[in-house]
């Protein structure tokens, strides 16, 4: 997703106290790298100013993490990111390095325009206008919607946004609507959910979203997913269990609440990336499931309260792209660099 000038994604940065990481979501301006605890936040918590610095890629000052990158400013203080697979650090690195070049030479460094190529005018704010369209009283409703053999549910139709955004004055009518909606799907407030909407959204056309009854969308932090039904029986089976099962065994888990460690058996599915776990003396009702989609996983050598419970070695760690962590433990380093492996390469390629 593009705005004005710049390029935006989550990444996970190096903070410079304790050598922590977060998940942040960054934005490449013309002239510096912002970055924001949420999307959604209008502010960033910090800025890392282009001019002058150099890019040091792949960098290698983490032997324990991989796919990260380094940005060194003109005042000599280096800031660490780690993207989630080999194509988008490729990405942020051509682009980076495009800026600072632009900077050297006294030009302005310029990606694809949102509010360019839609005619956007200045004065809308995207992030107010989502803000209100999920508003629970007043907002845009979310339902649970069947489509041919499939029920989505937290999603509503395309025609649904467009007639809220004329309704509440927000467009004259409903083609700069329909304006304002494609730049709520290219900045990534707005995802398609549906077939139809999904083919909408990936034409490059200039209105990638589709003023349809029958394309569905969803809130990019709302609780969506999507159902269908077996083809053999009249049963519901969630989405997030239809993908191939691509490896499974048992590992440590580090619980949530209590920071206790116990076994638990683990199933890792693609198309949609999803990592279930379960007891493994009891049935195969899961406990838990991660979303892997934009996830970073990566070997750690230390995880709080892990020692009080004797756990060390073959530990790694996933971050989900909403922020949660998940301590794990293999029994040897082999098997830790193998589900790390298949878990970057679901978290890449699943949806």
């Amino acid at each position: 997703h593009f705005s004005i000038f710049i390029k935006v994604t989550h990444v996970v940065l190096a903070g410079t106290v304790l050598n922590s990481w977060k998940v942040v979501w960054v934005v490449l301006s013309e002239d510096g790298v912002e970055f924001y605890k949420k999307k959604t936040d209008s502010s960033p918590k910090g800025m890392i100013p282009l001019k002058g610095a150099t890019l040091t890629s792949p960098c290698q000052d983490f032997s324990k993490r991989t796919l990260v990158f380094k940005i060194t400013t003109e005042k000599k203080q280096d800031h660490f990111f780690q993207a989630s697979h080999v194509e988008e650090r490729e990405l942020w690195v051509k682009d980076v390095k495009r800026a600072i070049t632009c900077l050297q030479g006294g030009k302005k460094f310029a990606r694809r325009s949102t509010r360019r190529s839609i005619r956007l005018p200045d004065t809308i704010s995207l992030n107010e206008l989502y803000t209100l369209m999920k508003d629970q009283d007043d907002g845009v409703r979310e339902l649970k919607l069947e489509q041919g053999n499939r029920v989505f549910n937290h999603c509503f139709t395309g025609a649904t946004v467009v007639e809220w955004l004329v309704s509440k004055e927000k467009a004259r009518n409903r083609p700069e609507a329909l304006m304002l909606a494609t730049g709520l799907l290219n900045e990534g407030f707005l995802q398609p959910a549906d077939d139809l909407a999904k083919e909408g959204a990936e034409t490059g056309e200039q209105t990638a979203f589709l003023d349809d009854t029958n394309a569905l969308y969803y809130f990019v932090d709302s609780g969506f997913f999507c159902e269908g039904y077996s083809s053999d029986e009249d049963v519901l089976l969630k989405e997030e269990f239809r993908g191939n099962i691509l490896k499974q065994g048992c590992l440590l888990k580090q619980g949530h609440r209590r920071k206790n460690w116990k076994v638990r058996k683990f199933i890792l599915r693609d198309d949609p990336a999803y990592i279930h776990y379960y007891d493994p003396a009891k049935g195969d009702e899961p406990l838990g499931s991660i979303h892997l989609r934009g996830s970073v996983v990566t070997a750690v050598e230390y995880v709080p309260d892990a020692k009080k419970y004797d756990i060390d070695g073959n530990l790694f760690e996933i971050i989900t792209s909403d922020e949660i962590h998940y301590f794990l433990q293999a029994a040897t380093s082999e098997e830790r660099k193998e589900w790390i492996k298949a878990i970057q390469a679901v978290s890449k390629s699943g949806k």
